[in-house]
């Protein structure tokens, strides 16, 4: 038993509280100890990863209690990708924050960064569904309080939806965990897969009734159809870094939905393997529709942008939806693109927005740096709207590929390349706006001469954080033979449940 596995839990458990109390009135310190915590938090995840890439199913028992008696951190393959994933994204956007002064803007940001971290790597390591809605809500406390940072009526208003809309997913998330220990007696996502496997499916209508409620509550986390209407206004009114870490929170619903339903609920259980399939493809279609013609209507930058995270989660949990290795292989290909492309698009659309001093789509003044920001944009939306070079083109071949069932094909196809064709006519209406139509309409002096802009350049500290995160995306292009290969081993993994049943529920130190 690798007492690391708990420390992506434990770094920003204690740091948080430490930036709180002792470090709040200095930013300086504040900012040392946050960007040394999440440095930390990366060297600790690549370790981790380099743990989990043999196949072991790694078990951290706290206190040594065995499962299902026990809390239980449980590190393989999708758990290790995870939290990599976090880490990376949560450096970037941190260098954003700092470099730009949004988190010199609200006394906390830091201790509420460091927290939220904590809830999102605790959900992607936890071993039973309790402690899974226990880090939901650490991390959904901490991103109320970045989600209003600096403050506004917009963004309070805002928050107040995201706020009611969380709180009754959370309640329902109560009514299920109470449901589904009342029918199987235990939370353990691997007893909980022992236990429904042997439950006749005329005896299993209290258990279909839990499984339905958690697909309801990890759908709305994962802003799917027809639950999905918190999410707009949350991005598009969120601090710009923030709105970046939100990257990775639609995909803490996607992956308990993978996690729970692949194991305990899915393939080869028969009382409840045809409940999430059902109900996820029309869902995730209809949130690619949505999300495409969100992004053609759209006349603000930020909602343009937020539209754009609604399809590509549709993308994500099309694939997600046919619950098959292959599947699940592509779609956690997009899932790594589609978190880093959204976090470009925000951070992005943060240095143009402001200097333009707005996000409204209408031509404006040119701003400075105008070709380097157009630049820029163009290659997240590349990278968003799914087009080569970048990742997102080899992402979506992946699920194609993998959706040619007759029953699947004429709708994923369909609905994929077409909500493609209306998001890349989408963003390429809104740059040309905002880097082309703005270049004509300089304002002009008395003497006749252009003025010459009072906003100042971006420093090259500003610009980084965006250009790590497109080489990111070219990256996973470049590399896209051995991350694949990578993947492909995580999702044979994740469905194996018996390797993972016999690893969790095992009296020894390791499974």
């Amino acid at each position: 038993m690798s007492d690391w596995i708990i420390a992506p839990v434990v770094l920003p458990a204690l740091l948080a509280p430490l930036i709180a109390f002792v470090m709040r009135h200095d930013i300086t310190l504040a900012r040392s100890a946050s960007m040394a915590g999440t440095i930390a938090l990366v060297a600790i995840a690549i370790g981790l990863t380099a743990m989990a890439a043999d196949g072991t199913t790694h078990v951290y028992r706290l206190g040594d209690w065995p499962a299902p008696f026990g809390i239980v951190l449980v590190l393989d393959r999708l758990s290790a990708l995870m939290v990599l994933l976090t880490s990376v994204l949560a450096l970037i956007v941190l260098l954003h924050a700092i470099a730009t002064g949004w988190d010199a803007r609200g006394r906390h940001f830091h201790s509420l960064f460091q927290f939220q971290l904590m809830g999102i790597c605790g959900a992607f390591l936890t071993g039973d569904v309790f402690n899974l809605f226990v880090f939901f809500e650490v991390l959904l406390i901490a991103s109320y309080g970045l989600m209003i940072h600096s403050g506004g009526r917009d963004r309070m208003r805002a928050g107040l939806q995201y706020v009611v809309m969380n709180l009754a997913g959370s309640t329902l998330f109560l009514f299920a965990l109470g449901t589904l220990y009342a029918s199987t007696g235990t939370l353990n996502i691997a007893d909980l897969a022992v236990k429904v496997a042997l439950v006749p499916p005329e005896d299993a209508a209290l258990i279909r009734v839990a499984a339905m409620l958690l697909m309801i509550v990890f759908t709305v986390k994962a802003a799917l159809f027809p639950v999905q209407f918190w999410l707009p206004a949350t991005y598009a009114n969120a601090p710009a870094p923030v709105a970046a870490l939100f990257a990775i929170m639609t995909k803490v619903g996607a992956y308990a939905i993978l996690r729970v339903h692949t194991i305990a609920f899915g393939p080869g259980i028969e009382a409840t393997s045809d409940m999430a399939p059902t109900w996820l493809f029309p869902a995730a279609l209809a949130t690619i529709a949505l999300g495409a013609f969100g992004v053609i209507g759209a006349r603000r930058l930020m909602p343009l942008i937020a539209f754009s995270v609604i399809g590509s989660m549709g993308t994500f949990m099309v694939a997600v939806a046919a619950f098959s290795p292959q599947a699940t292989t592509a779609a956690l290909y997009y899932m790594v693109h589609s978190t880093f492309a959204a976090a470009a698009l925000f951070l992005v659309a943060d240095l143009v927005v402001s200097r333009r001093q707005s996000d409204s789509l209408s031509a404006l003044p040119a701003t400075v740096q105008n070709g380097l920001y157009a630049a820029l944009y163009f290659g997240a939306a590349i990278a968003m709207a799914g087009m080569p070079p970048l990742s997102g083109f080899l992402g979506k071949l992946l699920v194609l590929d993998a959706l040619r069932t007759p029953g699947q094909i004429g709708w994923t196809w369909s609905a994929i390349l077409i909500g493609s064709l209306l998001t890349i006519v989408g963003f390429a209406r809104a740059g040309s706006t905002i880097f082309w139509k703005s270049t004509a309409t300089v304002p002009v002096a008395p003497s006749g001469e252009p003025t010459k802009p009072q906003i100042a350049a971006a420093r090259p500290a500003e610009i980084a954080p965006a250009m790590a995160t497109l080489a990111l995306l070219a990256a996973l292009a470049a590399f896209a033979g051995p991350v694949a290969a990578f993947l492909e081993a995580t999702s044979a993994q994740l469905f194996d449940r018996t390797g993972y049943v016999a690893a969790v529920l095992a009296p020894g130190d390791e499974g």
